[in-house]
């Protein structure tokens, strides 16, 4: 909704514009008077104690030049004839060391302090200077051009502050007799002008209350207000003769009415059949939906199957190729001894040889139990969301084995920063799809048609959650889907494979299995940056 601007009566324009434009005009003018009044006061002032150092300067000349100082303090009796003199000093200049003394010195009453010497501040005082009370002057006393000496005076100007206040009491009395005299014109003038437009006022409302427009404004005094009762006249017989077409026009909405309620009661029997097929179709929707995170959460499984069985087969193949080769020295062995043909070096031979191949039957076995036993624990973490306390880093490593046949071959790296000693207790099941949903996300997406890669997975606690900072230096995620990347069914493969459906299926692991929260940022060409948050005991 737009502020509305505010409404002003024509009386407070009057009495705001000739009140303020009065009240303006006579305080620029009554302070400029001041002022200028002030001002020749202050010229005066300066004018005077200027005359009188002068006179002074003139009579202690002769003192200063033959140093009779007592005869200057019977002498001179000029200062007792200066009029508002407080203070009066006349400083002798030294011919020998060139110091400026105090010669002589005055005061006008004995109660009053002492002041200190000006003897070295000609330079500030050699204009008249005012203070707050008070004028002060001093000038050189010169014989030719030679300096002798000094005079300081200094007068009161109490009478001037007193001057300005008797002139600022004058000024403020007559500002407010002038700002009456405006409020008494603007308020007549007020009455003159809007008395024309109450009356107009009061027809109108009349029309309105009553709903009966064929009566006139009468004729104004002056040209604006009848110009705008003649466009009121105008205005009323206009609405007369739209009150009558409106009369017309409500029958006929009347009966247009009636046939749109027949139109609606049938749409809206259509409509409610359509929302009902719609509601079943997004009930499907929903369980096909479903279906298909779980044949995610199934394929993946499925891939760990078939690279764990890939994984598995060749330290198992190498320990039957050890035992049946040393099956078929166990029977040669045999045959020399039944036969008595068996010598010591075939004994130790065979000996050798046997320790060997338990030695590789021994290791490839225990290589297949490890990865058995790695694939049994992702497989049971991946089909259960149990709580249970594990190790942090021994879970990213269970993850990097079981992806181990999927990318031992491929040019990428994957570097782990985790605490060794980090343990927690949530859902390892989760966390496990989530890791390797995020890794195969960055092999299949970010690293497509690359020859490198690199892959960083950062772990450290926070308080009471645990921080999990998953980056790639891969192609990075387009601005046209990365604000829903994390939707169903989005994915920059379809047609290619791509159900869409991956990183879902994190984001709900994240926010549902574990009641965390994920962040995505990437800029296209500089890889991207998974944060993800969830609370742990």
């Amino acid at each position: 909704m737009p502020p509305t601007k505010p409404i002003w009566s024509i009386r407070r324009i009057c009495l705001i514009s000739i009140i303020g434009f009065v009240s303006l005009l006579s305080i620029i003018s009554i302070s400029i008077l001041s002022q200028q009044y002030i001002n020749s006061y202050n010229t005066l002032a300066a004018s005077h104690i200027q005359y009188w150092a002068n006179t002074l300067a003139d009579e202690s000349q002769d003192y200063l030049i033959n140093s009779e100082r007592q005869a200057l303090n019977d002498n001179l009796s000029v200062a007792e004839k200066i009029p508002n003199l407080n203070y009066l000093h006349i400083y002798q200049r030294n011919k020998q060391t060139e110091n400026v003394e105090l010669f002589y010195s005055y005061k006008r009453n004995e109660r009053r302090s002492a002041i200190a010497e000006k003897s070295n501040n000609y330079a500030h005082l050699s204009v008249p200077r005012f203070k707050e009370k008070y004028v002060e002057y001093m000038q050189a006393i010169k014989v030719g051009e030679q300096v002798i000496g000094y005079v300081y005076l200094q007068s009161n100007t109490e009478h001037i502050a007193l001057l300005s206040d008797k002139l600022l009491i004058t000024s403020t009395v007559l500002i407010v007799i002038i700002i009456i005299i405006a409020i008494f014109i603007a308020l007549q003038l007020e009455r003159y002008i809007s008395a024309p437009f109450l009356t107009l006022i009061n027809t109108i409302q009349i029309a309105s209350r009553q709903k009966n427009f064929k009566q006139q404004c009468q004729t104004m005094p002056y040209r604006e207000a009848d110009m705008l009762g003649r466009n009121i006249n105008i205005l009323f017989t206009r609405m007369e003769k739209h009150i009558a077409q409106l009369d017309a026009a409500e029958q006929q909405s009347i009966e247009h009415s009636h046939e749109l309620e027949d139109k609606i009661n049938k749409r809206t029997a259509a409509l409610k059949e359509s929302n009902q097929d719609l509601l079943s179709t997004l009930e499907k929707l929903h369980q096909f939906q479903g279906q298909l995170v779980e044949s995610e959460k199934m394929a993946s499984l499925g891939d760990m199957v078939a690279g764990v069985a890939h994984e598995v087969n060749t330290p198992i193949g190498l320990g039957v190729t050890a035992s049946t080769l040393l099956a078929d020295r166990l029977e040669d062995i045999k045959t020399d001894f039944e036969n008595k043909t068996l010598k010591s070096s075939q004994l130790k031979k065979f000996l050798n040889e046997g320790s060997e191949n338990v030695a590789i039957i021994y290791r490839n076995l225990n290589r297949a139990a490890d990865l058995i036993s790695s694939f049994k624990k992702v497989a049971v973490d991946q089909s259960s969301e149990e709580v249970r306390t594990f190790k942090v880093k021994e879970l990213l490593s269970e993850v990097l084995l079981t992806l181990r046949p999927q990318l031992h071959c491929l040019p990428y790296a994957i570097a782990i920063d985790c605490p060794d000693n980090l343990t927690i207790a949530s859902k390892p099941g989760p966390i496990n799809q989530i890791l390797i949903n995020l890794i195969m996300n960055s092999v299949i997406h970010g690293f497509e048609n690359r020859e490198s890669g690199q892959i960083s997975i950062t772990v450290m606690p926070l308080s009471n959650q645990l921080n999990i900072l998953f980056k790639d230096d891969g192609h990075g995620v387009d601005e046209s889907i990365k604000n829903k990347v994390f939707e169903p069914f989005t994915t920059t493969k379809r047609g290619e494979g791509g159900s869409g459906l991956g990183l879902h299926l994190v984001y709900n692991l994240v926010t549902q299995a574990l009641g965390g929260t994920i962040v995505l940022n990437s800029e296209l060409g500089k890889g991207v940056s998974v944060e993800i948050n969830f609370p742990i005991n």
